[in-house]
């Protein structure tokens, strides 16, 4: 069994269930509730990876530019011979920019929690209308 194919998780627990009857128990309906709560798992997995790699890129998008202005300064400050105020000011910049990435790393963060929660949140709510509507009598 491929343990990261939602297709072949479903395959697997179809065949566990399709091994019990249970009467007054629609069972193809608990299997699609399963299926699409497999599904929405994976949504989610994948929604949260794809955040993660955003904020892998972003680091090190942020690493290379930082490293790239370090470099600028200090090769400016080498062949200048720079006063001490102007590099008071290079470090109170190079400050509020690490403090402006640190901003936007935590949002980018913060939005692949969200959207990976939003997607286990609204399957949540149809799991509890499919249980209502499976266990309501038969006419």
């Amino acid at each position: 069994m491929d343990s990261t194919n939602p297709s072949s998780i479903f395959a697997e627990y179809t065949k566990i269930i399709g091994q019990f009857k249970l009467p007054g128990i629609n069972m193809g309906a608990v299997l699609e509730m399963r299926r699409k709560d497999i599904e929405a798992l994976a949504r989610a997995n994948t929604t949260a990876f794809a955040g993660m790699q955003s904020l892998g890129q972003k680091q090190a998008e942020i690493l290379r530019t930082t490293l790239t202005e370090l470099q600028s300064v200090v090769t400016r400050l080498s062949t200048s011979g720079a006063q001490p105020a102007k590099a008071g000011e290079v470090v109170q910049s190079a400050l509020h920019k690490a403090l402006g990435d640190m901003q936007e790393l935590a949002n980018t963060a913060y939005r692949a929690q969200s959207d990976s929660l939003a997607v286990i949140t609204k399957r949540a709510a149809e799991h509890v209308e499919e249980l209502k509507t499976l266990l309501q009598p038969s006419k």
